[in-house]
């Protein structure tokens, strides 16, 4: 037995939908342009609502307001370029709505854009798809797959009052 603890990546992700179209990003990674939902690290202190709206924010230069848990997925990632760096990631994805964008708001580094995009161009892009986790996001959400909000929880010392 390995006395090294085995750890996944926590991550955060907003699922958004707008008359028939996902809000999502493209961005630089390791492999090239890639899409992907909203998404990234949960950080030290953060609950999960507080680091899926924060992560939106970045990401999008939008306010997103979680409105459901839609899940929470386990996947391997794959590195083409580096296969010895492959992660593991536990999403938990968040349905939800934004506002508009923010005027001068700066996008995280390594985002190129965001783009509206509908359920069929995210299905016929999978090559371009960051991980099967985007899709299989947008094909819940469209199944109607939803959580209430507090099926999470955190301790109030992060400063949720109890919610995720």
């Amino acid at each position: 037995m390995s006395e090294q603890r085995w750890k996944p990546s926590v991550t955060v992700a907003a699922i958004i939908e707008q008359e028939g179209r996902f809000l999502l990003v493209e961005e630089e990674t390791p492999d090239g342009l890639k899409l992907n939902n909203p998404a990234g690290h949960l950080e030290a202190g953060e609950s999960l609502l507080q680091g899926v709206v924060r992560e939106a924010l970045e990401e999008t230069g939008r306010h997103f307001v979680p409105e459901a848990l839609l899940g929470v997925y386990l996947a391997r990632m794959h590195r083409e370029a580096d296969p010895a760096a492959d992660v593991t990631y536990l999403r938990f994805a968040y349905r939800g709505r934004v506002g508009e964008p923010i005027p001068g708001q700066a996008l995280d580094a390594g985002i190129v854009r965001t783009l509206w995009m509908t359920p069929d161009e995210i299905r016929t892009s999978v090559a371009r798809h960051r991980s099967p986790m985007l899709l299989r996001c947008i094909e819940d959400h469209l199944a109607g797959r939803s959580h209430p909000l507090d099926a999470v929880w955190a301790e109030d010392a992060l400063g949720t009052g109890g919610a995720a």
